[in-house]
Order: structure tokens, then sequence, then C-alpha cells
């Protein structure tokens, strides 16, 4: 991400039962956990849901379908000690191949090759702060 520009990414939400899953972050400045559904960048010429779908599989090797539009959020956050912005388009869709619904947690890739986990997590553990959803307004989209 560029410094002073404005990144329109898309995310998109997977539930088992009263779970979503989620990617675990860490904040090195504010030393501090978060979690944020799978997503990323959307490119030039490309549409939100083309973008979700394309990061999906690009991320973690997985076709979706029934892919639902939730909203859309303006993200304005510290990461790392650097402000940045985003507009995030949040979808919901479902797992073609249903055993990622059996993986307690596994392990997607970024576009350079770093690693992150992700998990199912409780939506109630979302819930007066306990953990730290993001983008900020998105646990209401839920």
């Amino acid at each position: 991400m560029r410094k002073g520009q404005i990144r329109a990414i898309a995310i998109c939400i997977f539930r088992k039962g009263d779970s979503i899953l989620v990617a675990e972050g860490f904040d090195e400045v504010k030393r501090d956990h978060y979690y944020r559904p799978i997503g990323g960048g959307i490119e030039y010429g490309e549409t939100s849901s083309k973008a979700i779908k394309r990061e999906v599989l690009e991320e973690i090797g997985a076709n979706i379908n029934n892919l639902n539009y939730l909203g859309t959020l303006e993200n304005i956050f510290t990461y790392n000690g650097d402000l940045g912005h985003e507009v995030v388009f949040v979808y919901d869709a479902e797992f073609v191949e249903k055993s990622f619904y059996e993986k307690p947690s596994f392990f997607g890739h970024e576009d350079n090759g770093a690693t992150f986990k992700l998990l199912w997590k409780p939506i109630s553990d979302f819930s007066k702060n306990k953990l730290s959803l993001v983008p900020e307004g998105l646990f209401n989209l839920l």
C-alpha cells in the first residue's frame, strides 16, 4: 500500500454455524491482535465481486459461489504506526469445496509470499470488543 492513497479492497465473510472465517493479524506498534476476513485489493478494471473471487482463489486455492453483497465501509486506520485509508466492499459467500468448513484452521498466502493463519471464530467473540474485528463497522454488517 502506498502512502497517501485510498485503497479499494473486497473482503468476504464465510459462515459456519455461529462462526466466521478470519485471518489473525498482529500490529507490532500497538502490540495487539486483530482479526479480518479474507480478501484484498481490487485491480484497475476489475469489479469488487471478481476481485474477491480472485483473491480467495489466489490466497487459499478455493472457489466460491453464492456471492452476496453486504455493504461498503470506509476504513481509516493506523497499522504498525502508518495511516491507512480503504474503501471496503463486503460480501458473504460459500466455499464450493466443503472441506474448508471441516478444518478448524488453515493457512493462506499473500502475493508477497507471506503466510497467514485463518481460523473459525464465534461471532460473539467480537461483541463488546472482546476481540478486535476489522475493518471498524464490520461487526454491525454481520
